[in-house]
């Protein structure tokens, strides 16, 4: 009983097992005694009333015992059972049973025996398991057909050896429907197991292969609901491994890229300062000047990889004080502004004079804030513009950053926020670690906002952060 198949089997038929025959029992119980038995009391109560009728014309039978057991063994091959004469004062006549015989003449003190000397008809059933003795009782008084006396009883007595083929088929009958039953509940106890085990080890060797860190396939879903969900759920543990370890791939691939490149530029201005250049002012300040790009890539690269940490962790833990927006926001995008003039590309900013200010993390919000302008100013060709517009409603503050970069295609819209990933329209999102638009996203989430986007390919994207009054 180790398997679950078995232990489901067995609570399916142990019940069956333990109920099925108490409900034989009380079946046959009630079939043989309210059933059964009345309906050969009533079929047998004639053979008593037939007997009366044939003796009742003659009227020595009931004075003459010799006489009344020649009759009565011509009559009692045509009855199973018991047949016995009574005078009317309780005198033993005739029997048909040979062990009565000893008894002839004498006088039997019965209560049925004195109802029916009274003119009432008799009738007794008995009852018992092992279907032995006395089944049916018949006593049916006789009448004297002239004066309408009673001159005689006649009984007669249904023994189980004589109905009991009776029982036994209705008992044999029983047994077998109810065998029946237990076979077929057994069969279909067997299926409903089978039908809950399958998908159960299926999901079972499904989590032991993820586990194991072997790859994993969909696994099926069927049966109840219940199975249906955890089949489910399995599946969307599976799909969420499979995506981490691809994450965790591109993660390593990305890292790889994006460190080697500040590495080799540092490693080769100081390789050329160890040989020289140092003595060259204008060349080292250039190299000097060159590696400290390098080291603000590597911190922001560092960054990236913190906020990845802290989105493993859970939830971002936010220091949010008041903050004037216009105050805010004119420190955030002024170099932003410089770098958009270097690329050749022009700016617009939109500011209202009244802003509120609004509870928020400064350093957090302008990560993401930056992150729009980042991308905007890297996907924004020369000649191309940037436009930085803020406008506020009764319940929200909406800071959008447009430009007339190259776009995003429409199927890449729902991807471009999913970390490590990069497009493939243009340059967008090609370089980096694919996590600026991440972590825009869940800074501003993490204030209970959210970033809507549109994007026509050719024609550029504007991305808008949305922010509530009441943070």
């Amino acid at each position: 009983m180790k398997t679950l198949r078995a232990r489901m089997i067995l609570s399916h038929l142990l019940p069956i097992v333990i109920v099925v025959p108490l409900i034989g029992i009380a079946l046959i119980y009630f079939l043989e005694t309210r059933v059964l038995l009345p309906g050969l009391l009533k079929a047998y109560s004639g053979n008593a009333a037939l007997v009366a009728e044939i003796t009742r014309d003659q009227l020595r039978i009931w004075s003459d015992p010799v006489y009344a057991q020649t009759i009565l063994a011509q009559v009692s091959p045509r009855l199973s059972a018991r047949v016995m004469l009574f005078s009317a004062s309780g005198r033993l006549l005739a029997s048909t049973d040979p062990a009565d015989l000893k008894n002839l003449t004498d006088y039997l003190i019965h209560p049925a025996l004195q109802e029916a000397q009274q003119g009432k008809i008799v009738q007794k059933v008995y009852y018992n398991r092992q279907l032995r003795g006395e089944a049916l009782d018949l006593w049916e008084p006789v009448y004297d057909s002239q004066f309408g006396v009673v001159i005689g009883v006649v009984r007669i007595t249904y023994l189980f050896e004589d109905i009991g083929a009776q029982f036994v088929q209705q008992r044999l009958l029983i047994a077998g429907v109810l065998l029946l039953g237990l076979a077929v509940g057994a069969l279909i106890g067997w299926r409903l197991a089978v039908g809950l085990e399958r998908p159960l080890s299926r999901a079972t060797e499904a989590v032991r292969r993820l586990a194991e860190g072997e790859p994993s396939e969909i696994v099926p879903t069927g049966g109840p609901q219940e199975i249906r969900v955890l089949v489910e759920a399995v599946n969307v543990l599976a799909e969420r491994l499979k995506n981490l370890e691809s994450a965790r791939r591109q993660l390593l691939a990305n890292l790889v890229h994006e460190l080697g490149r500040p590495l080799g530029a540092l490693r080769s201005a100081v390789q050329a300062l160890l040989n020289g250049a140092v003595n060259d002012h204008v060349l080292s300040g250039e190299l000097l000047n060159g590696m400290e790009n390098e080291l603000v890539r590597l911190q922001s690269l560092l960054g990236e990889l913190t906020h990845l940490y802290d989105q493993v962790l859970g939830d971002l833990e936010l220091e949010r004080k008041p903050v004037d927006l216009k105050a805010w926001l004119g420190e955030l995008i002024a170099p932003w502004q410089v770098n958009a003039a270097e690329q050749g590309v022009r700016w617009e900013t939109v500011i209202p004079d009244e802003l509120p200010s609004l509870s928020i993390d400064p350093v957090r919000m302008g990560q993401a804030l930056g992150n729009l302008l980042s991308n905007a100013v890297k996907f924004t060709p020369a000649g191309g513009l940037i436009r930085l517009e803020v406008s506020q409603t009764p319940a929200e503050v909406r800071i959008c950053v447009r430009d007339t970069g190259a776009g995003i295609p429409p199927d890449e819209l729902e991807k471009i926020f999913t970390p490590f990933y990069r497009g493939t329209q243009g340059k967008r999102f090609v370089e980096g670690m694919g996590l600026g638009l991440s972590i825009a996203r869940d800074v501003v989430k993490a204030h209970g906002g959210r970033i809507d986007v549109e994007s026509i390919v050719g024609q550029g994207s504007a991305f808008t952060i949305v922010l509530p009054l009441q943070g």
